[in-house]
């Protein structure tokens, strides 16, 4: 499963921060077998200026597409939490889990991160290629990558539109941070580091 959240500042832990998309994806291999693009119903969205520039956020749109938010999250969460799926996502460590939380917290649902077990974050492994570092076989995964989410390092530009120049993967920059299209690319980019790493 690829998965993507677009919200409406950068605030990790305020519940104003509300997701209003989320999209999700489901591959086995190379075969798209679900595809999912949704609105999240809020009654007070509070969009900063800076996220209405970014998503190119637009109020009609937003309230015609709109669904319910318990709905959808139930939907999300019957993949999220089934061990059979590989979560995958870019900087979903520094950002989407959070961002999730959020959501569960706004349904008054508990804090589960039970998941990340079973997660991959192509930003960690972006760094991980960059940097030559690889996976021992006496290391766990998740903290693994963790590590490599913490690293800063000026000059070193892995977003998502960097990846997709770095893997050769075709981009349309203004239909950046729209989350369907950001994780159809993200997936086109993971699909090629495959080649570049083994994890």
């Amino acid at each position: 499963m690829v998965f993507d959240f677009e919200t409406c500042n950068l605030n990790l832990v305020s519940k104003d921060n509300k997701p209003w998309q989320l999209a999700f994806m489901i591959y086995e291999g190379d075969k798209l077998i679900e595809s999912n693009d949704y609105f999240i119903h809020w009654d007070d969205l509070k969009m900063s200026d800076g996220a209405r520039k970014v998503t190119g956020f637009k109020d009609s749109v937003y309230k015609k597409k709109a669904k319910p938010a318990e709905k959808i999250l139930d939907h999300f969460e019957k993949y999220l939490y089934d061990d059979d799926y590989i979560k995958l996502g870019h900087n979903i460590f520094g950002f989407d889990i959070y961002i999730h939380n959020i959501y569960r917290k706004l349904l008054g649902r508990k804090t589960d991160y039970s998941y990340l077990k079973k997660c991959i974050d192509t930003l960690s492994i972006a760094k991980a290629i960059a940097k030559d570092i690889k996976i021992n076989e006496d290391d766990d995964l998740l903290s693994w990558q963790f590590k490599l989410n913490s690293i800063y390092e000026r000059g070193l530009r892995l977003n998502l539109g960097a990846c997709c120049k770095n893997y050769d993967v075709e981009l349309d920059t203004t239909k950046l941070h729209d989350a369907l299209y950001d994780i159809q690319k993200n997936y086109q980019v993971f699909r090629k580091m495959l080649w570049k790493i083994e994890i």
